[in-house]
Formats: structure tokens, C-alpha cells, sequence
């Protein structure tokens, strides 16, 4: 280890125990029992996520105890586990494993959102078994592709969900929240997430950052497409994600503020939850990082603001106990 990358260490390893210092206060100053609504587990001895790969950052296990470690002081008491983007094949086996894992009342994971192929036909068959189910609150798909969204047979699923008391997690590139805005208001009886802020890139709004590459979306652009799906009152925002984008060690609440405070003007206090995206946020940095620059963003919002964001709003929009 060189001089360079012995004090980059030391410096990450001095804000880490700073952030966590600083989340552990902040949980109790308020009395916070936060609810993480964007967790992500994965095993490679049981399902493999396509998109991870040989070598790579997050190639290895993610499991309940790395979370507990990841999560410890900051006051999470409850987390909804997402789908993890696998092959349609493995998905029936990814469901039937959660909901084993919500039944296990050892952990935090309380209810999950699963994968399915909601651009498909077999899509009913897929998701009837598990309309009683009580830990399945809803189903993800990326909708990356904006054809997709002016599919009748995606309205046609998007509308059983809302008919089985499901929820589906909106997945979209940035430039394309205004088309998504139209796809929501078609399905006016279905609960809808937007995660992570519509994907927003926070270069795009401090492009005179070094951060070696170009903005990936407008700026602009984004902000107009946020207020017009905002105006769907059957959609909620996922405050989440965002700090993935960021290079390691440059995540500040300055670089970070533009997106979280627009996306909480836009959508109000009572429709928006956090979200860790752990252990994906760790592209970024670690997850007490995350939630030390969130603090730092709404710190003088109300404490009601603050317990709706973190707690309030996904206990009453997942149906928890």
C-alpha cells in the first residue's frame, strides 16, 4: 500500500466512524424506528444475479448478518427486501425464499417486493399465488425501454396488481418520468414507488465536478418529468439510490441536496420513504455515510416530516404491522 492510498483509507475510515457516530445520535435525538424500504439480499450458493460480475465489487454473499452489521446504531427495525434484477426463471424460486424469510420474525425483513414478468402474458398466472400472501406487497420490473411503457399488456398487468392490493416499483431512466407520469394515470387504481428519485445522476446537477465522466441525463429535464409524475396522487417517491452514482469518497450533502430536496417539494411529506439500497449504495459509500448526508439534507424539516419520511409513510403505504 502506497503513501496515496494508505491516507485515502485513513481519511474513509475517520468519516465512517464520524457518520456513525452521527446516525446513532440522530436516531435517538428523535426517537427514529426507521423503516428501510430498498433492501437487497443475495446468496451465490442459492440464486445468482445475472448482472453481477466475475471479480466484481458485489460479487459475493450479501446476507442478514452483513446487513445487521451495516445497519448497526442507525435505528432500522424494519426493512422490505426488493428483487434483485434475476433471470425470469430463478424469480418464482427468489419469492418463495423470501417469504420464508419474513416468516422468520429473527430478522428485520418484514415484507418484500418480488420480481415478475409484468410485460407478459403468463404474468397472471405468475403472480394469483401469491395475491393472499401477506409479506408480498408488490412486483419490479425495469421499464428501461420507453416502448415499453405504451404496452396495452403492461396496463393490463399493471391494473391486476392494483386489483390484488399490489404495489409496483416504477424503474425508469431519467428522461423518460414525464412518459412514465402517463403510464401512471392510466393505472389510477394502482400504488406506484418511483425508486431512487427516477434514477437521478447528482453530477447532472454539479457538472463542474471531476468526476471523469458526462452528466447522464438533464438536469432540467428531470426536474420537469419529477413535478409531472408528482401530480399522480397514486404514486409516492423512493427517496434512495442516488448516492450509488457518486465516486467513492466525493458523496457530500451539497452533491447530494438538489435531488432529495426537489424530490421532497415535488412529491410532499407524505409521499416519500428512504430507501438504503444496501449493498448497492456501497458502490458510493457505506450506509451509515448514506444516511449521515440524508440527516444532514432535511435537517431542518420538521421532526413530523422526518418520522414520515423514515418511518410513518411506509408503514402506512406497505400495510405493516
Amino acid at each position: 500500500m502506497n503513501r496515496r492510498q494508505f491516507l485515502y483509507r485513513s481519511s474513509m475510515f475517520v468519516t465512517l466512524c464520524n457518520s456513525i457516530a452521527r446516525s446513532a445520535t440522530l436516531s435517538s435525538e428523535y426517537n427514529l424506528s426507521i423503516i428501510d424500504t430498498h433492501q437487497h439480499l443475495w446468496s451465490l450458493h442459492y440464486l445468482r444475479p445475472p448482472w453481477l460480475q466475475p471479480g466484481g465489487e458485489l460479487t459475493r454473499d450479501y446476507t442478514q448478518a452483513d446487513y445487521a452489521e451495516a445497519t448497526r446504531g442507525l435505528g432500522i427495525t424494519k426493512t422490505i427486501y426488493m428483487e434483485v434484477a434475476l433471470s425470469p426463471e430463478q424469480q418464482s424460486a427468489e419469492a418463495h425464499h423470501i417469504i420464508k424469510v419474513c416468516e422468520d420474525k429473527s430478522n428485520p425483513t418484514c415484507a418484500a417486493v418480488i420480481g415478475g414478468q409484468i410485460l407478459n402474458k403468463s404474468f397472471k398466472d405468475y403472480i394469483h399465488p401469491f395475491k393472499d400472501n401477506p409479506y408480498i406487497k408488490g412486483v419490479r420490473h425495469n421499464l428501461y425501454d420507453p416502448s415499453q411503457l405504451n404496452s396495452n399488456r403492461l396496463i393490463e398487468n399493471l391494473r391486476l396488481l392494483g386489483a390484488l392490493n399490489m404495489r409496483f416499483d416504477l424503474l425508469v431512466r431519467p428522461d423518460h418520468i414525464g412518459k412514465a407520469a402517463k403510464l401512471v394515470e392510466r393505472c389510477g387504481d394502482t400504488r406506484f414507488i418511483l425508486d431512487h428519485c427516477g434514477n437521478a445522476d447528482p453530477l447532472a446537477f454539479t457538472p463542474h465536478l471531476d468526476w471523469n465522466r458526462e452528466p447522464q441525463h438533464d438536469a432540467d429535464q428531470w426536474k420537469q418529468g419529477i413535478d409531472v409524475l408528482a401530480k399522480q396522487t397514486n404514486v409516492i417517491c423512493k427517496i434512495s439510490g442516488i448516492i450509488a452514482r457518486v465516486p467513492k469518497g466525493k458523496a457530500t450533502a451539497a452533491v447530494l441536496s438538489p435531488i432529495v430536496n426537489h424530490c421532497l417539494e415535488s412529491f410532499g411529506p407524505d409521499r416519500v420513504v428512504f430507501g438504503s439500497d444496501w449493498p448497492v449504495c456501497t458502490r458510493g459509500a457505506p450506509l451509515h455515510v448514506w444516511m449521515t448526508l440524508l440527516h444532514e439534507i432535511i435537517q431542518k424539516r420538521s421532526i413530523e416530516e422526518k418520522l414520515k419520511l423514515f418511518r410513518t409513510n411506509a408503514h402506512h403505504f406497505y400495510s405493516l404491522d
